[in-house]
């Protein structure tokens, strides 16, 4: 009789926690979620990060940990019924012979709506249970603040290439795949992009492969020709990768139409997310338009949530349309500019204290104290401008990090803070 196939994913599942590859900045020693495990007592939380990087593991491990019923629940198949099933097995096992905790792992838990997460809600704050929420979505936005706010938030981060190769390693151990040749190693590693699931479900599918055609070892040419055309363009997070995501950037900087095209497209082409791309394009509106065109930040951000809304390919032309406008604008660094030199100045600067008449004064000791005193509001003022006025700490001299550039609307900035300059001038000299 032949043995139940077990998936390649579910052989290499960790059984301890030092057997969990990547996370080192939640588990490793005196991190947060091994202080958690080794305190003895559970906690709910929720397990934020991409697929296939380790949520479910973990929650597993966790259960191991505290010798705790392990209930799980997929909130896409799921629903209330799931939820009260798992009330009456914790139930049980508490009100057992030998009592142990419960822990329940609601997986993908942003698919569940309001009422369904507010069902854990009773059950987590009587102590009937652990919740554990594992989800892809950032929670602060899919998970109700209730339950939100009764549970601890651990970010987890994609698996590194080197992570990755360990886990390659581990099949190889125990005969899963053959070996591969280096190049074709290095591409399997940049397709999975940081996903252990993606990676271990590609690997079984080689092996199976390979060993159907008798194959010693995996090639990069072989590897290309079995998983096809994206394969062999995709190459994210490698050189090439890098490379082109520069060109596409510097095209744009450059007022360069075409070329920004053809970079884009070839990028799209090679497999890039163009979410991620969205995101570079969001960047490029801020350090390179910048104020000469503050239209191109918001048109980049209604090009990004149209690519949310329709999806590929056509969410695409959004974006294509937001990258020409981007290259034809007005361009400007220098907010850009001024923001890093800012940063630059209080890095290297002391403590300034915030000057009286700046601070704020909602008691009567404050005000008996200064705070606030002879303010000058400048919605009072001349024009709505307090002519004179100072508003960095005291003896602080105007750093000037801010230099509109002579372009697009910058030219008005420019001509605007020239004019409250002089108006500034004048005053000084009025008091002097």
């Amino acid at each position: 009789m032949n043995k139940p196939h077990v998936p390649l994913a579910e052989q290499l599942r960790p059984h301890r926690l030092s057997e969990v590859i990547g996370q080192q900045h939640l588990l490793g020693p005196g991190m947060p979620l091994r202080i958690a495990f080794e305190s003895g007592r559970p906690h709910s939380c929720i397990l934020w990060g991409p697929p296939g990087v380790g949520k479910t593991t973990i929650a597993r491990l966790m259960a191991q940990a505290f010798d705790a019923q392990f209930i799980a629940i997929s909130a896409v198949l799921g629903g209330v019924k799931d939820i009260r099933e798992a009330v009456e097995k914790a139930e049980h096992v508490r009100d057992g012979l030998q009592p142990r905790a419960t822990i329940v792992f609601v997986d993908e838990v942003h698919r569940f709506n309001k009422s369904q997460q507010d069902a854990f809600l009773p059950h987590v704050e009587s102590g009937l249970f652990t919740f554990v929420g594992a989800t892809t979505e950032n929670p602060s936005f899919e998970v109700n603040s209730a339950l939100l706010s009764r549970a601890a938030v651990y970010v987890l981060q994609p698996l590194s290439e080197d992570d990755l190769a360990r886990l390659v390693q581990r099949a190889q151990a125990i005969g899963a795949v053959p070996t591969l040749e280096q190049a074709a190693l290095q591409r399997l590693l940049a397709y999975a992009d940081g996903d252990a699931r993606r990676l271990l479900n590609t690997l079984e599918t080689l092996a199976v492969t390979a060993q159907a055609q008798q194959l010693p070892e995996i090639t990069d040419d072989w590897l290309l020709k079995v998983l096809g055309e994206r394969m062999r363009r995709y190459d994210k997070g490698g050189e090439q990768f890098h490379d082109q995501m520069s060109a596409l950037h510097k095209s744009v900087r450059g007022s360069d139409p075409d070329a920004a095209l053809y970079w884009f497209a070839r990028m799209l082409d090679g497999g890039a997310d163009p979410r991620y791309l969205a995101r570079r394009m969001v960047r490029m509106a801020s350090e390179d338009i910048g104020l000469a065109d503050p239209r191109a930040l918001r048109l980049c951000l209604d090009a990004a949530e149209v690519y949310q809304r329709l999806g590929s390919p056509e969410g695409e032309l959004a974006l294509a349309e937001a990258l020409v406008y981007l290259a034809v604008a007005a361009k400007s660094n220098a907010v850009y500019q001024a923001f890093n030199a800012a940063k630059a100045f209080v890095k290297q600067d002391g403590t300034r204290p915030v000057p009286l008449h700046l601070r704020n004064a909602p008691t009567k000791l404050m005000r008996e104290l200064g705070y606030g005193h002879e303010y000058r509001y400048a919605h009072d003022e001349a024009g709505g401008f307090a002519a004179g006025e100072h508003y960095l700490p005291d003896g602080m001299a105007s750093p000037g990090f801010y230099r509109p550039v002579e372009r697009g609307l910058e030219i008005k900035i420019a001509a605007k803070l020239r004019e409250l300059e002089e108006l500034n001038r004048q005053s000084r000299e009025k008091l002097e």
